[in-house]
Formats: C-alpha cells, structure tokens, sequence
C-alpha cells in the first residue's frame, strides 16, 4: 500500500504525549520523557514529526555535530508501518541535515531489525561496524551504518 505523504512538522514540547506513547511501544529500551526534554534544550539535536492530517504517525531525530548527521530515532507507528512512512521520515532528515552542511550521515541499528536495515541499506547507507552487546536490554548487537552526501 503507497503512503499518502506526510506532512513534517519541528518536535515541540506538545508532541511529547504522542511521541512518549509510540516510543514505548515500539522500543525495548524507549527514550524517557526527561531524555526528550534534554533533546529539546540540545543546540545540535533535531527532531521532527510526522503527521498524517492532525495525526502523528512517525517521527526523528539527528545529532548535527560538524559536517555529520547522526540519526538517532526513526520511529513510525505500527499501524502505519510497512507503507513507506520510514523513508520518508529519513529522506525529510537527510534533507535537513545536508541543508544544515552535513557531509554524511551514520546510525546503527539492532541486529535483528532486518525491516530496518533493508530500508537503510535501499537509500545507500552501507555497514561500517559492529558494537556487540550494545543494547543491554535484549544483548543484540548494533549494526554501524554509514551513507555520504
């Protein structure tokens, strides 16, 4: 099923409700509502919804820290998953990071996430490592990706 496109919006302290739900579901170790928060105050963090109509189905996230964007979040609901909801919200991230003189763009993944890294590996990004262990809660390993601009 083709995505409508969705319309992009800057995460606000009033997205936190929908995002914090979202994050605890689709997340075996979620972000709380103090990390968000931190976000919002962080100069290189930046974050970003996607709504269909006035609903938020996906949203974002990058660290700009000279000319490299580290994407940290990549979320969409799971109703609306499997629909292109994801490569939308990374292609509007890649956009904002190359505006803001991202030179490339790095992020891992869980190694069991093969949807994921499908998608990733489908927009260029490419493996460049491993962290074993690296998220605790389930012991999976993080899959390093890398994509230039």
């Amino acid at each position: 099923m083709a995505a409508a496109p969705l319309r992009f919006e800057p995460f606000t302290p009033a997205h936190l409700p929908a995002v914090l739900l979202l994050e605890s579901q689709a997340y075996p170790e979620p972000w709380t509502q103090g990390m968000y928060r931190h976000e919002l105050e962080t100069p290189c963090s930046h974050l970003h919804v996607g709504l269909l109509g006035e609903d938020l189905v996906a949203y974002a996230g990058f660290w700009l820290v000279l000319d490299e964007a580290h994407i940290t979040r990549v979320t969409v609901a799971e109703e609306h998953r499997r629909r292109g909801y994801g490569r939308q919200m990374v292609e509007h991230l890649l956009r904002q990071a190359f505006k803001l003189g991202a030179a490339l763009a790095r992020l891992e993944v869980r190694d069991g996430n093969t949807a994921a890294i499908h998608l990733y590996e489908r927009m260029g990004f490419v493996p460049e490592g491993r962290r074993p262990g690296y998220y605790q809660r389930t012991g999976e390993d993080a899959l390093l990706m890398i994509k230039r601009f």
